[in-house]
């Protein structure tokens, strides 16, 4: 046996493009042949179509077996872009998205994503952590990861908000995850970083708000147990659902019990959240996501 035929290929490179538009005929044979065109193959996607909206949603997995780069894919792409009115990224598919959390006393998610993010469950870089407490400074010092503490009081907050943007832009930051942060933010800070932030909560808003909401749930004889993923927005709570998560429980449990529940379900809904945001899998559809999971 010779050299050559043992000779294995080296791996193409992969990219992400997707893509959102007025749906019309011919969006996916622009991109296929856009796609043939330039040397590359379809190795996934998918579409939708919604004809409440009459918007089109597309997610293309493409690999590329000539050098190329994603700068020159974009530039190329650009005219079909046009031509449709699309609103569309093309990003490398190895490439992790850097993130940030933010957390207050709770501290089950961060920990979560943290310890998700060190063993390559998801595809993101953890640029720092910012909290409003000192509690987890030592938790995230453990995994090597800067530590912002930035208090927020009623007379602060706007400068507290001004320090988390600088944050986000030294950083590079696509995602901010906010992982049990026990603050309402600005409606500027919302509108700057629309489509950014994701939040936990527990299911039971609205009918449970306020505190110790399991306790309240346990009071009312509850039998689900639920947790809601969304994008942040003005409108406290109710942002773009992007996942949920629930479990079944008996009339026997403890409000502690509820709470450990409770603890899990958010743990969940948010890591595959952030999972499919990293991985762009969630398009924006007016006040719904598109989720191509």
């Amino acid at each position: 046996m010779n050299e050559q035929s043992t000779r294995v290929a080296a791996p193409a490179d992969q990219y992400v493009l997707t893509i959102s538009c007025p749906d019309k005929p011919g969006i996916v044979h622009a991109v296929s042949s856009y796609l043939f065109m330039t040397g590359c193959n379809i190795e996934d996607s998918q579409q939708f179509g919604d004809h409440d909206t009459g918007l089109f949603f597309m997610r293309v997995h493409f690999s590329a077996e000539a050098p190329v780069t994603v700068d020159k894919l974009r530039a190329s792409f650009a005219a079909i872009g046009d031509s449709f009115r699309m609103d569309w990224q093309i990003n490398r598919a190895d490439e992790k998205m850097r993130i940030v959390l933010l957390v207050s006393k709770f501290g089950h998610c961060l920990n979560d994503l943290l310890f998700r993010a060190r063993i390559g469950a998801l595809p993101v870089e953890i640029a720092a952590v910012v909290s409003n407490h000192t509690d987890f400074a030592e938790l995230v010092g453990s995994y090597d990861i800067p530590f912002h503490h930035i208090p927020v009081t009623k007379d602060t907050k706007a400068d507290a908000e001004a320090r988390l943007l600088e944050i986000v832009r030294e950083n590079d930051v696509e995602l901010v995850v906010l992982a049990r942060y026990m603050q309402v933010l600005s409606d500027d800070l919302c509108k700057q970083l629309n489509g950014r932030i994701i939040n936990i909560h527990h299911s039971f808003l609205p009918s449970f708000k306020g505190a110790k909401p399991y306790h309240q749930a346990h009071a009312r004889g509850v039998k689900l147990i639920g947790a809601t993923a969304h994008y942040v927005t003005a409108d406290l709570d109710e942002g773009p659902i992007i996942e949920q998560e629930v479990e079944r429980v008996g009339h026997d449990v403890t409000p502690d019990q509820l709470v450990a529940v409770g603890r899990d379900v958010e743990c969940q809904a948010l890591a595959r959240a952030v999972k499919w945001h990293a991985e762009r899998r969630i398009l924006l559809n007016g006040r719904r996501t598109v989720v191509f999971a």
